[in-house]
């Protein structure tokens, strides 16, 4: 390109240089004397004849090169949103630069497109993460959120770019970690119980990302309310499965260890502590069964059987002729009468768990020559409803909210005596949230209490009844 534009200049010297040998010996003859005035004409002549040749070649060189250059601009601003085209009729210097334009161009269009897919890439990323995400600056300014953040918080999202911490959350916990990171640069993990956030629980880790001038850092915070709260189950658990099998293991060995001190040759006292044990024996047992029963529910194992329709009179009178002893022992009557015919899809099994315990404990927390009632009925919504009512003390409006949960019983002194393990109706309630049902409780001092359970009538497939699908 320098080589042509120099060529094209020299070429225009060496017209100039010779323009001044023709010029002289066209005038040569008019320097005589007396021709000086003719000879000046001539000379002007040529000289305006050489500078409009250089003119007109000036203007038409400065033409053919400001077009393109304009094109020039108006092509580097363009990039990389728009695609100009770039002549190329234009001079020979301008067609290389032309083409090597339009290559940088194709270029920068494709790392900018790179770019922004590897953008885009990671906002979705982020977006569907479940874990809330939070990167600020050096002055703990907001640089990005993701939505898992903002619900966790309930603040809005998009955030205001440059929105100080403070301004998106308040928590001091937060400011104090990303403080410390940006501080030190070393990262960070931390388990911390946040009030802003509803009191859930967070399991954090931060770290610092960029260099000194630029420095900020992120926060990854993981919700884990629901592991947290399992492990306090978990704990309060043990401590109530000790507690409950210390009270009637205390009792054997107690006994035990006064037969064995000589009160075994007491005919008159032998039998009655023989028969303590017996019975704290047996409640041992019942606890251990119970145990089984909500590990096996528990673990949603898969039961080795498909689930069959299900006629609930029958169950109902498998149900009261399994309690039927019991309710003999302390007089009091069942009455199934009221059962009509209805049918459900799942495991019989189960169901008569869920129905025995409800007899039991309607039988065993009566009054003598009570009165229990069970039946169960269509309802129009492709719906069963059971329903057990009985005539005992009733339990207190503040206890019905917590006698679903595991061990919690509503008079224990009087729940000991009777064999409550306090595993009945936490029973019930696991087994009937794997069928799809409910159960509520309706009950007064006094008078005695209801329970309702209220199933589908028709399940969809047998593989909607599997515990792996929230079924048992």
């Amino acid at each position: 390109m320098k080589e042509i534009t120099i060529g094209k200049l020299f070429g225009v010297w060496c017209l100039l240089m010779l323009s001044f040998p023709v010029a002289a010996f066209w005038i040569r003859d008019d320097f005589a004397p007396g021709s000086q005035l003719q000879a000046t004409l001539k000379l002007a002549l040529v000289l305006g004849l050489v500078a409009a040749a250089s003119l007109g070649f000036t203007y038409v060189l400065a033409l053919r090169w400001s077009l393109p250059t304009k094109r020039f601009e108006e092509f580097i601003s363009a990039i990389p949103t728009q695609e100009i085209d770039l002549p190329v009729d234009g001079p020979a210097e301008l067609n290389s630069l032309s083409r090597a334009m339009k290559a940088m161009a194709k270029r920068v269009r494709h790392v900018v497109e790179q770019a922004n897919e590897e953008l885009a890439r990671r906002e979705t990323i982020l977006a569907c993460m479940a874990e809330g995400v939070l990167a600020v600056d050096k002055d703990l300014r907001v640089i990005f959120c993701n939505d898992a953040f903002t619900r966790a918080f309930g603040t809005r999202n998009p955030t205001v770019p440059g929105l100080s911490l403070y301004e998106l959350v308040r928590e001091p916990l937060l400011q104090q970690i990303l403080g410390r990171v940006l501080n030190t640069g070393s990262p960070e993990t931390d388990r911390f119980q946040l009030p802003s956030a509803a009191g859930r629980w967070f399991e954090a880790r931060a770290l610092s990302f960029g260099s000194a001038a630029r420095q900020g850092a992120i926060i990854v915070l993981l919700d884990i309310t629901d592991i947290q709260r399992q492990e306090q189950v978990r704990k309060d658990f043990v401590a109530d499965v000790s507690h409950e099998l210390r009270t009637p293991l205390t009792a054997i060995r107690g006994y035990a260890e006064t037969l064995l001190d000589g009160a075994l040759d007491d005919a008159e006292h032998s039998r009655q502590f023989l028969q303590v044990i017996q019975s704290h024996a047996i409640r041992l047992n019942n606890i251990a069964s119970d145990l089984l029963v909500l590990s096996e529910l528990d673990s949603d194992l898969a039961p080795a059987v498909d689930p069959q329709k299900i006629a609930i009179p029958e169950v109902i009178r498998s149900a009261v002729e399994t309690v039927s002893q019991a309710a003999s022992e302390r007089a009091v009557t069942v009455d199934a009468t009221g059962a009509q015919s209805c049918w459900v899809i799942g495991y019989r099994h189960r169901l008569e768990q869920v129905v025995i315990n409800l007899l039991d404990n309607a039988v065993k927390f009566n009054r003598p020559e009570g009165k229990v009632s069970i039946d169960c009925e269509p309802l129009p919504d492709s719906q069963v409803r059971i329903s057990v009512a009985d005539t005992g003390l009733g339990i207190p409006i503040e206890d019905t909210k917590r006698i679903f949960e595991r061990f919690y019983r509503v008079d224990k002194a009087r729940s000991r005596p009777a064999g409550g393990t306090g595993l009945g109706l936490p029973i019930v309630k696991e087994v009937l949230s794997r069928m799809g049902g409910t159960i509520t409780v309706e009950s007064q001092l006094g008078r005695g209490s209801r329970f309702t359970v209220v199933l589908p009538a028709q399940i969809a497939s047998p593989e909607t009844l599997s515990p792996r699908n929230g079924r048992a």
